[in-house]
């Protein structure tokens, strides 16, 4: 049963993007636009193939900001602002995911590849404030970028977290690899699962955050 593969678990650590709010209501699409938008300023290249870089350190790197650090010695501080600076009109609050998240027993921890301040904005939005323990943003973990060993290392010291005794729900399934080799419970968070042969590192899946944690 799902409720006791958790009973241990006194940490709740939650990703933001298309993790604690649908993907269907597209607020990355934004950040992608903005990210495009930036890459073509300061590099100087054309829509298509700043686009293109974008994806690559994406898929490389984890973030395209890890990428453009890597490569162009780009200045994260300023990238992250104006990357963020978008509509958070598309975010309406949750009160069920609210419910659920407040009464899981534990601390309660968003941790991103965006910035802290990003997310508190992202949490507000979708009516979450005041349930989280802690926000960690990229900063915190030293610009290092989920799937990274050390930047989960870095939040989770930070944290004084125990990941034998927590849970970690992601979107991306590359970033459930190193929660899962730390012992921690994984739950993919997605409109479809990964194929079993694919999913090893992958406890649960889910299209219904709110939902699956009724469940706990």
């Amino acid at each position: 049963m799902v409720i006791d593969a958790f009973s241990h678990v006194r940490a709740w650590v939650f990703d933001l993007d298309n993790t604690l709010y649908s993907p269907e209501m597209r607020l990355f699409d934004q950040i992608d636009r903005r990210i495009t938008g930036y890459v073509m300023r300061m590099l100087g290249v054309d829509h298509a193939e700043a686009d293109r870089l974008r994806r690559h350190y994406w898929h490389e790197y984890g973030t395209t900001l890890a990428g453009l650090m890597a490569h162009h010695g780009i200045e994260p501080e300023a990238f992250l602002i104006e990357v963020h600076e978008i509509d958070f009109s598309v975010l309406s609050p949750d009160r069920e995911l609210r419910a659920r998240i407040q009464a899981l027993p534990g601390r309660r921890i968003v941790y991103t590849n965006g910035s802290a301040a990003y997310a508190e904005r992202v949490i507000a939005a979708r009516g979450l404030a005041g349930l989280f323990d802690a926000t960690y943003g990229v900063e915190n973990a030293g610009y290092h970028p989920k799937p990274r060993r050390e930047a989960f290392d870095t939040v989770f010291a930070a944290d004084g977290l125990d990941p034998k005794r927590a849970a970690m729900f992601e979107d991306d399934p590359r970033n459930l690899h190193v929660p899962h080799a730390l012992g921690m419970r994984t739950v993919h968070v997605a409109p479809s699962p990964l194929p079993a042969k694919e999913a090893g590192h992958i406890h649960h899946h889910t299209d219904d955050l709110a939902g699956f944690l009724a469940r706990l």
